[in-house]
């Protein structure tokens, strides 16, 4: 990486021979910043004129979280190289704003929303899978196999891990604010519009697999008496072949994801 040189928000002046730039970070990006840059202008100076990108990431921001990069008001890729007194704008993702598709960032778009998440994401990972929603998720996944699962079957990769969203390789991915799973939940729903995708009991929360309709006759054997009395559907997954139905405990699950929902709306 080229000399990223430093950054202040005092207004000082620029060493001799140094390229001076200045950045605003718009939006939930400034989660990135440090409180006292939140919302400012932030002046940078260089001694080698770095790539955006570079220059994005030394303040902190991963280049996946970033859709709109304006240079003195004009749309530039990550390879735009920063020159004296340009005035950078970068924007977020925002999934409801119509932004014209020669201004965005160029990034291949996803075919349908599917995630792979960190080792640090399985409460959340159940939850998306409760709402219907393929996410893959090991506990003893390293950094590198995550990166590339998500590149190799385009996945956007979740993860409470800053750092890891500015590999390289990575075209996809969100930083988990929280780190409460039902708060995490809430921020993926509303990150990326899911909320009139939702599938209850569409997918198993234990392993991925897709839950597909199974005659009771054909399972008789494993399902408890008191259940086969009164309950008559039943869905099997075809990974793992766990057997689940519509007991009382799916009550309890919707009421989380209404709330969840609840909470993505306002």
């Amino acid at each position: 990486m080229p000399d990223i040189g430093s950054s202040r928000t005092d207004g000082g002046g620029v060493p001799s021979g140094r390229i001076a730039a200045s950045f605003r970070f718009y939006a939930e990006l400034n989660d990135f910043l440090s409180p006292e840059r939140r919302g400012r202008t932030i002046e940078a100076s260089y001694l080698v004129s770095p790539s955006v990108k570079d220059a994005i990431e030394a303040h902190g921001v991963p280049h996946v979280e970033v859709d709109l990069i304006l240079a003195n008001n004009e749309p530039v890729g990550f390879d735009y190289r920063v020159r004296a007194e340009d005035r950078i704008a970068v924007y977020p993702v925002f999934e409801a704003l119509d932004i014209a598709p020669a201004a965005r960032l160029g990034r291949a778009p996803l075919c349908r929303t599917c995630f792979v998440a960190d080792v640090h994401l399985r409460k959340l990972s159940r939850l998306l899978r409760l709402m219907g929603f393929d996410v893959l998720h090991s506990p003893t996944s390293t950094d590198p196999e995550l990166v590339d699962v998500s590149v190799r079957t385009g996945r956007i990769l979740l993860t409470r891990d800053r750092a890891l969203l500015k590999h390289g390789r990575l075209t996809h991915g969100y930083w988990v604010r929280s780190v409460h799973p039902r708060r995490q939940a809430v921020e993926v729903v509303r990150r990326f519009d899911l909320a009139g995708e939702i599938r209850l009991l569409s997918r198993c929360p234990r392993c991925n697999g897709v839950l597909k309709p199974v005659d009771k006759a054909d399972v008789l054997s494993r399902i408890p008496p008191r259940t086969a009395a009164w309950v008559d559907e039943y869905v099997e997954c075809v990974s793992c072949g766990k057997l689940y139905w519509h007991g009382t405990h799916v009550d309890r699950i919707r009421a989380v994801l209404d709330r969840i929902l609840r909470d993505a709306a306002s």
